[in-house]
């Protein structure tokens, strides 16, 4: 009488432990799934960072191929072709993004900088216009500040880059930008100081250093500034200086910035050579 209910038994442990080996199969199956997701998110982190830009945007090829309705890889390889400086790629990579659910604002900022990049200023104009007003952020100011510039529409320029400024803890760069702008309209002074004040945000910003320069230059101020440089930063900064005196029609002021810049340069400095041995063969 005992055998039909050890069986019975026997059989309902082994249906339990059925049930269990497929709970656990489907769980450790979620698991592998969620390590993927996660080894998957690092990966494109990875890609979008330090890897080379032509590598990544092999890898976000790739992706967006298996997955072309996942955003996130999509927008991976439109962030990847800019890095790559594949403008006109990345313009239509951006295009596809912004039409795609899950877009947000950022996309189109970003689309209008890939535009500004390839030389589409009209486009990326009506990109900035249709983001909306409440999107407040130091990207979207800091390219309405460069639309405004290529308008020559200083008022609104001026606007921008102010606003920018009060939206990043490292302004450096829309200092050097502003500075640039006022330099192409004259403003010598006022460009120096902009680019000055980049220079005292990042002192390894070499072409706030070069703008200053070209901004003193036009000044007919041909001493250095005391900002901090190398030796071969110096030599490149008097070699600048050499050709804007040249331009000021101070020639002899000139060559004796390059034969200085020459003499500064810790190694043989061609390009400085060149432009000294042309004033002196004129």
């Amino acid at each position: 009488m005992r055998h039909p209910i050890f069986l019975s038994v026997c059989l309902a442990g082994a249906f339990t432990l059925s049930a269990c080996a497929k709970t656990g199969d489907r769980t450790v199956e979620r698991a592998f799934q969620d390590v993927n997701v996660i080894e998957e998110s690092n990966l494109s982190d990875v890609m979008l960072t330090v890897a080379d830009p032509n590598e990544a945007v092999a890898y976000f090829t790739r992706t967006t191929k298996q997955h072309p309705d996942r955003i996130d890889y999509q927008r991976g390889l439109a962030v990847s072709l800019v890095r790559a400086k594949r403008n006109t790629e990345a313009t239509a990579a951006w295009a596809r993004v912004v039409k795609m659910d899950g877009a947000t604002p950022d996309d189109s900022v970003d689309y209008a900088d890939a535009l500004i990049r390839a030389g589409d200023w009209e486009t990326a104009e009506s990109v900035l216009d249709a983001v909306p007003p409440t999107h407040e952020t130091f990207n979207r100011y800091r390219l309405e500040a460069m639309v405004a510039d290529a308008n020559k529409d200083w008022t609104r320029a001026d606007s921008f880059y102010e606003i920018a400024m009060g939206l990043t803890t490292r302004p450096a760069g829309v200092l050097n930008n502003w500075g640039f702008s006022k330099l192409t309209r004259g403003d010598f002074a006022e460009a120096e100081r902009l680019f000055g004040e980049a220079i005292r945000q990042d002192e390894t910003l070499f072409t706030a250093k070069n703008n200053l320069i070209l901004a003193r230059g036009a000044q007919r101020n041909y001493a250095m500034p005391v900002i901090p440089v190398t030796q071969t930063e110096r030599a490149q900064l008097l070699h600048t200086l050499g050709l804007s005196a040249v331009k000021q029609g101070d020639v002899e002021t000139g060559k004796g910035l390059l034969r200085d810049a020459i003499e500064t340069h810790p190694q043989h400095f061609e390009e400085a050579v060149r432009s000294l041995r042309a004033l002196e063969a004129a």
